[in-house]
């Protein structure tokens, strides 16, 4: 199939849309007071610090809705008022946030329902109306709606398309992508469809034990079987590795997108020589923006002195999970919650760690002073923090009058 060609017949469409309805004032109106925090604007006007009672709030300064999740949300909100009596659905959450996707559902949203993990596209009729999130959709899922005669409302961010581009640029001079993500995250999967040979990485061993085949080979056997989930039809490693270009999921970590791009160059070039290297390798830069400020962001915040640290997001946010992870390198305490509720008690507190198991932990909130560090992932409401940090100050009030 070529994916560029069906692309740019789908934008031609009169059933498309990826600009809005022209509710844009209303809408703003809305989401400012639905998500937006004067507490949190108030941290942000002192220097991104709050000091009251025992408690030191500390806040990145890149933190919470990006420009891309902002938009996203902004045109579901929008799609619903320009479709007040149609049938709505969404192909996957708009964003990674419980209490955003929650609005959705309230709005009679509907989400594509999902069986023996499959979406089911069948309950979709063609006067319906489709909005794709945020991380994009798959070419299949485009043409299954285009096929259908919907209305299509594209929220793909900007930075997820211009990875779309890249891996159409590496089909097209017959170079296999090597994408760093998670192979069953909706950003990737949508990304791989529109690639032609692809493997996916999850992080730097996966990539070292590629390079390591490119340059000494291997066990094919051992190599299709480590990645049967997170490469193209008929890949073979012997032939698929010649020539490879480097892109990206969005919201990884920054520093190690780019340690896998060196380490494939470096590869590339031991293996054919610098005066080749043109012939075998292709990297562009596919780094979002607001990822690398609120990495970035993080990377200054855990220099302060911490005595724990709160990461807020969704607990299938993968932009979030990596500011945690920051956190957790540095061994500061921290915890990663989705919404206040988490929050049981100054004595216990449920969190989602790493592995992605989640765990209660006791005792989490120390006694006396506390410099606490806050940060949000890029789909989280200003809303949302604000509601934690008041929870933390209230804990604090009463464990001190106790």
């Amino acid at each position: 199939m070529d994916t560029k060609a069906f692309k740019r017949s789908l934008q031609h469409s009169e059933n498309y849309n990826r600009k809005g309805f022209g509710h844009q004032a209303e809408v703003a109106t809305q989401l400012q007071s639905e998500y937006q925090s004067n507490l949190i604007q108030q941290i942000r006007d002192r220097n991104y610090t709050l000091e009251q009672g025992e408690v030191t709030i500390l806040l990145a300064q890149a933190f919470g809705f990006c420009w891309g999740v902002e938009r996203a949300v902004a045109m579901a909100y929008e799609t619903r008022q320009h479709f007040p009596n149609e049938r709505i659905w969404i192909t996957n959450e708009i964003i990674h946030n419980p209490s955003v996707n929650q609005r959705m559902q309230e709005m009679e949203v509907k989400f594509i329902p999902v069986n023996a993990g499959k979406k089911d596209f069948t309950v979709v009729e063609n006067e319906d109306v489709v909005i794709l999130p945020a991380f994009g959709a798959s070419v299949q899922e485009m043409q299954i709606l285009h096929d259908k005669g919907c209305k299509i409302v594209d929220t793909t961010c900007p930075w997820v398309s211009k990875v779309w581009n890249t891996v159409e640029k590496h089909k097209k001079v017959d170079y296999t992508s090597i994408i760093h993500g998670k192979y069953k995250h909706e950003e990737t999967v949508a990304t791989s469809s529109f690639a032609g040979k692809y493997l996916i990485v999850l992080n730097m061993r996966e990539a070292e034990y590629v390079t390591n085949y490119i340059l000494h080979g291997g066990d094919r056997e051992e190599f299709l079987q480590k990645f049967a989930k997170a490469c193209s039809a008929g890949f073979d490693p012997d032939k698929d590795l010649e020539r490879v270009g480097i892109a990206n999921q969005t919201t990884m970590l920054k520093g190690e997108t780019e340690q896998i791009g060196k380490l494939f160059e470096r590869t590339m070039m031991h293996k054919y020589g610098p005066t080749e290297i043109n012939q075998h390798f292709q990297s562009f830069n596919t780094i979002c923006d607001a990822t690398q400020e609120r990495q970035d962001a993080m990377l200054d915040l855990v220099q302060q002195n911490l005595d724990l640290m709160i990461v807020i997001g969704g607990f299938n946010s993968s932009n979030t999970t990596q500011l945690q992870q920051i956190a957790f390198e540095r061994g500061i305490p921290s915890y990663h919650i989705d919404c206040v509720e988490r929050i049981k008690s100054a004595k216990s507190i449920e969190h989602r760690q790493l592995t992605g198991d989640i765990v209660t932990t006791d005792n989490w909130l120390p006694n006396g002073k506390i410099a606490v560090g806050i940060t949000s992932g890029a789909s989280t409401p200003d809303k949302v923090v604000e509601d934690i940090i008041e929870k933390i100050f209230d804990l604090k009030a009463t464990a001190t009058v106790i």
